[in-house]
């Protein structure tokens, strides 16, 4: 089964940049992300699934006990996925806001770009 762009949104947020285990991590990642996938970041462009396992892995261990959460629902157009988040402690206000949109192409994300909308100052 093809996953639609907002399915994949919501793969990317949960099922990737909130697995703690980096072999279901990699898995995920594979089936759902095009080999030469480029991932936009405000300071960095990531190229190819392996780097971007690496930088999803970083992220984890920056804050090992925060999470993602969505921030309302998953929306597409055509190949385009949208989805908001929000990332913080668990039962906590967000500390990070943003959104991420992807270009997806025979049901895997082929360009991802991350946008950080608000960042609270503790």
């Amino acid at each position: 089964m093809t996953s639609s762009p907002a399915d994949l949104m919501r793969i990317n947020l949960l099922e990737v940049f909130n697995e703690p285990d980096p072999d279901r991590r990699a898995a995920v990642i594979t089936a759902n992300y095009s080999e030469d996938v480029v991932w936009h970041e405000l300071d960095r462009i990531i190229h190819g699934r392996k780097e971007l396992e690496l930088r999803a892995a970083e992220v984890r261990a920056e804050n090992p006990d925060w999470v993602f959460r969505p921030a309302g629902t998953a929306s597409e157009l055509d190949d385009i996925g949208h989805l908001g988040f929000q990332y913080g402690a668990p039962g906590q206000p967000p500390v990070i806001s943003g959104m991420d949109i992807a270009r997806t192409e025979n049901g895997v994300i082929t360009e991802l770009y991350t946008i950080v909308t608000d960042i609270r100052q503790s």
